[in-house]
């Protein structure tokens, strides 16, 4: 079985592979080496079925993922108590092309447009997207406050960024409970904002693990074996989060990262 950790000092305990939902709702402007088609509501309880029975309870979702929060609201309407749920703000895909906005206004709008099509009343955590300018958009918009005064509402019950330089996780850290960040053994430059997750007892989760699936980056003769492995030595890593729309996929993940 998965094993499963604590994200930092929020009490959610969580397995250390996180299924991503971009490919729920949405195949343009994605980054992977093979283009796909959106799959069906049979098609995915069956992934989600499969994530389950593998030990996984970690979800992460967006606004900007197309419908992947409509279709997870329907296709979880009976399990949600089962399931960690990590939204985002900050980021509206509109066709095809990604639009930010980092107002505590623009926030307020998302999560409830969020926890209405998730058909929830709390989200477990909310991660601001990035776009890149992540120090700037921390100390300009005062939207981490706006988040905590959430997570007292209950509304939310952690937040954080996900982030994609090392000053802004680390600016993440200090305001608040998670960073999600970039790691794996071709990108090694975000590695100080894991250490200093430790040192805090902060959250972190990993994107791109896998380098957005082009596995020929990453050295040996099981890539993702050696990247899983590479990533969960590290003691302040929470979860990774994969996206796959395959169960066998998925299966072979979570075989190649118990250590």
């Amino acid at each position: 079985m998965l094993p499963k950790k604590l994200l930092g000092s929020t009490g959610l305990e969580v397995s250390v592979i996180g299924l991503g939902t971009v490919k729920f709702g949405r195949n343009q402007g994605v980054k992977y080496p093979e283009a796909f088609e959106i799959p069906t509501d049979k098609h995915l309880l069956n992934l989600l079925a499969s994530a389950k029975d593998l030990g996984i309870n970690l979800l992460d979702t967006a606004p900007a993922y197309g419908t992947s929060e409509e279709r997870l609201g329907t296709l979880l309407k009976k399990t949600r108590k089962d399931w960690v749920i990590v939204g985002k703000v900050g980021e509206e895909f509109i066709n095809g092309i990604s639009l930010y906005n980092f107002t505590p206004e623009h926030a307020s709008m998302s999560i409830e447009r969020s926890l209405k099509r998730l058909n929830t009343d709390y989200l477990d955590a909310v991660l601001v997207h990035s776009d890149g300018n992540d120090v700037k958009n921390i100390q300009q918009y005062g939207l981490l406050d706006f988040l905590k005064t959430l997570k007292k509402s209950g509304m939310i019950r952690s937040f954080g960024v996900s982030t994609k330089t090392v000053e802004g996780g680390l600016l993440a850290l200090a305001q608040s409970d998670i960073a999600m960040v970039t790691f794996n053994p071709t990108h090694l430059a975000e590695k100080p904002v894991i250490l200093e997750a430790f040192r805090l007892n902060k959250g972190i989760l990993i994107k791109k693990a896998l380098a957005s699936g082009h596995l020929d980056q990453i050295p040996g003769a099981d890539p993702i074996k050696t990247a899983l492995q590479f990533i969960l030595k590290e003691p302040g890593v929470t979860s990774i989060i994969l996206g796959t729309l395959s169960p066998e996929h998925l299966a072979q993940n979570v075989k190649a990262a118990i250590l």
